[in-house]
């Protein structure tokens, strides 16, 4: 058994895995595997209006904001997450009709710390110059998840200088090799 990864041992023992970069949420492992497996699909094939959205939300192009698409938050897997602000970004279908079901989610994602901004297909297809406006608007509004950096910054220091990265550490990279 040791060589199984934390995930393969967490599903084997259907318990959460460690929460880290977001992932975790008091779910069964099994479950979140099978979320992360919908996401990539739903990544995979996205929809026109989200495709358009994307090409405008990705590469921090939206005044330096990061966005992930299709990322798995709690047990639910949204269109759109600034992970900074902890805002949310819904896409409703042409025949999006369950607005009890979208209250009750948008509420379950609030507990978890979350906003949740919800556009529709037509007003990206048609204005997508105008949605910037409104999700940069909320951002500016909505306070940040985290000081900047981020507490937990990847292993390999994505995103900050070198030093800084070894200072967050504890590391000291002198005199080392390669």
């Amino acid at each position: 058994m040791a060589d199984l990864t934390l995930g393969d041992e967490a599903k084997r023992l259907s318990t959460p895995p460690l929460q880290g970069r977001g992932k975790g949420w008091g779910i069964r492992a099994e479950q979140l595997h099978q979320l992360h497996g919908f996401a990539r699909e739903m990544r995979r094939e996205p929809t026109e209006p989200e495709k358009r959205l994307w090409r405008r939300l990705s590469r921090s192009q939206l005044d330096g904001f990061k966005f992930r698409r299709q990322a798995v938050v709690g047990p639910f897997i949204v269109d759109f997450l600034c992970p900074q602000k902890a805002l949310v970004v819904e896409l409703d279908g042409w025949t999006h009709e369950d607005v009890r079901k979208d209250t009750r989610r948008d509420a379950a994602l609030g507990v978890l710390g979350f906003t949740v901004l919800r556009l529709t297909n037509s007003e990206v297809m048609e204005n997508v110059d105008g949605v910037l406006i409104r999700i940069l608007e909320v951002l500016q509004q909505t306070p940040e998840r985290w000081p900047t950096p981020h507490p937990n910054p990847s292993p390999e220091g994505e995103g900050l200088r070198t030093v800084e990265a070894q200072k967050l550490l504890g590391i000291s990279l002198e005199g080392s090799v390669g």
